[in-house]
C-alpha cells in the first residue's frame, strides 16, 4: 500500500525527483499514493494523448497555460487556463496540444491504481516507442487506448 507523505513537493521538482518523458510530453509527479496520483504536465505544441479509456479511475486537468483539444466520448472542446476537464472512469478521452505554444496542467486520478507503474514502463520505452507497444504497455496497466478512427 502507497501513503500520502505530508509536505511540500516545490515548483519545478516532482517527488523524489521524477521527471518522466512519455511520448514527447514531460510529466512530473507531485503526490502519490493509493487513493491518488497527481503530476504536472508539459505538451509541447503538437503532441497529444490518444483516445483512451481508464476503466477504474476518475482523471481531472487543471489547465495552468495554453489551451487543450478535448475529446470526450466523440465530443470536441477546448480548455483553457483556470478551466477543469472533468474526465470520469469508462468514457473515452484524448488530449490534444493544437496550438503553437507548450500546454502546462496538472493532472491527477483517483484511486491512483497503475498509473504511476505504467508511467513508468512508458518513460523506459523512450521517446521513438512502437505505438503497438505502448498500447500493449498501457493496457497491462488498466488504461485501455482505442483505435485510430481510420482501423474502426
Amino acid at each position: 500500500m502507497t501513503i500520502m507523505t505530508p509536505g511540500v513537493t516545490r515548483a519545478g521538482e516532482g517527488i523524489e525527483g521524477i521527471r518522466w518523458g512519455i511520448l514527447g510530453q514531460t510529466y512530473v509527479p507531485k503526490q502519490h499514493s493509493e487513493d491518488s496520483l497527481s503530476w504536472h504536465a508539459t505538451l509541447p505544441p503538437g503532441t497529444f494523448v490518444p483516445p483512451h479509456i481508464h476503466p477504474t479511475q476518475d482523471e481531472f486537468v487543471y489547465m495552468l497555460q495554453g489551451r487543450m483539444t478535448l475529446v470526450l466520448d466523440g465530443a470536441e472542446s477546448t480548455a483553457e487556463p483556470g478551466d477543469l476537464i472533468r474526465l470520469p472512469r469508462g468514457i473515452p478521452h484524448g488530449l490534444f496540444n493544437r496550438g503553437e505554444s507548450d500546454v502546462t496542467c496538472l493532472f491527477w486520478v483517483a484511486p491512483a491504481r497503475r498509473l504511476y507503474d505504467l508511467f513508468w514502463a512508458l518513460h523506459n520505452l523512450g521517446p521513438n516507442a512502437d505505438p503497438a507497444e505502448v498500447v500493449a504497455v498501457s493496457a497491462r496497466h488498466e488504461v485501455d487506448f482505442l483505435p485510430p478512427p481510420d482501423a474502426a
